[in-house]
């Protein structure tokens, strides 16, 4: 049981910094220019895309302001988030490397 649970989470916690990885990537194309937000799929993926990230973001973007004109708070939650699966992981498997 703790297997499939541990799976379960580590599979979720994945998929999540895949969603913030896709959004990084949308959001330097956009900034570049190499896609139009105007294009209805291009705009639908940005919002979805923005829904699932923002509100985990946003806390993080208080303590950590855009430095230099980049914006680090995607990397802190990356960071954060491998901390956390490893901390939970140690935790339920008795390892502790």
């Amino acid at each position: 049981m703790i297997g499939a649970l541990l799976w379960l989470f580590n599979t979720v916690i994945d998929l999540y910094i895949f969603v913030i990885i896709a959004w990084i990537v949308m959001s330097w194309l956009i900034a570049l220019n190499v896609v139009n937000t105007s294009n209805p799929l291009v705009g639908q993926v940005e919002r979805a895309l923005d829904a699932l990230t923002a509100p985990v973001l946003r806390p993080i973007r208080r303590v950590i302001p855009v430095i230099g004109g980049f914006d680090f708070s995607a990397l802190v939650l990356v960071i954060l988030l491998g901390f956390i699966q490893r901390l939970v992981n140690n935790l339920l498997l008795g390892s502790f490397f």
